[in-house]
């Protein structure tokens, strides 16, 4: 069942009309039906084939007005860096007892950073920690001698995104409660870091559908032109 305020919501978008970034930016608050601060997100549909390695499209941005939620880091370390992760912001830092608390089936964070050299004791991990995209990886900076540098990356608005089995990214870029500028900022530098990325063997249109929607809010389709700089 449609609730009242879901239908005033939906007559303010019109299905058929593709927005520029910074009318959706702006619509995406007055359509919000949520008594709490919503998360705005973004969804990418990309011109790649996810089942090839060269396309299987991942990375991390930092986005200039973070995400408005803060993140619950696990930093996975031995003692000696302990002190260092402790001091940038973790919420938890260790390593056996955190090993065996998430064998338990304990995933209460939002990020794991690992130093390298203790990667070998996580592996056995990956049952629990995988479908959650919780396993630290290299590729997004959560596998690194810097821990401290990669906490405040975490704690700052930095995330990791990766395209899924049916091409689409997914993020989100903030929250209602943001202006209509930093939305559009946020999004426009999420979208950036994803052109970056365009696999050489990519044909076609690599770009083909951006869409933005806040929690139980209907979806706003974003025209691809205004987003390409």
């Amino acid at each position: 069942m449609i609730t009242k305020k879901r239908k005033v919501a939906n007559a303010k978008v019109d299905a058929n009309k593709a927005y520029s970034l910074k009318e959706a930016s702006t619509l995406v608050k007055e359509v919000n039906t949520t008594k709490f601060d919503s998360s705005v997100d973004i969804h990418v549909k990309l011109g790649v084939d996810p089942k090839k390695a060269d396309q299987a499209i991942r990375g991390t941005v930092s986005l200039p007005h973070g995400t408005g939620k803060t993140k619950k880091v696990l930093v996975l370390c031995t003692p000696d860096k302990e002190a260092e992760a402790t001091a940038a912001g973790a919420d938890f830092v260790g390593l056996e007892e955190y090993i065996t608390k998430i064998e338990g089936g304990w995933t209460d964070i939002d990020v794991i950073v690992a130093t390298p050299s203790v990667m070998p004791k996580i592996g056995k991990l990956g049952k629990v920690l995988g479908p959650r995209n919780l396993m630290p990886n290299p590729k997004t900076g959560t596998v690194t001698n810097d821990v401290a540098g990669a906490v405040n990356d975490l704690k700052g608005g930095k995330i990791a995104f990766k395209v899924d089995k049916v091409g689409i990214i997914h993020a989100s870029v903030g929250r209602v409660s943001f202006s209509p500028e930093k939305i559009a900022e946020n999004c426009q530098e999420f979208i950036n870091a994803i052109i970056k990325l365009k696999p050489a063997t990519s044909k076609g249109t690599y770009l083909r559908g951006v869409s933005m929607a806040s929690s139980m809010s209907p979806g706003i389709m974003i025209d691809t032109k205004s987003v390409l700089n």
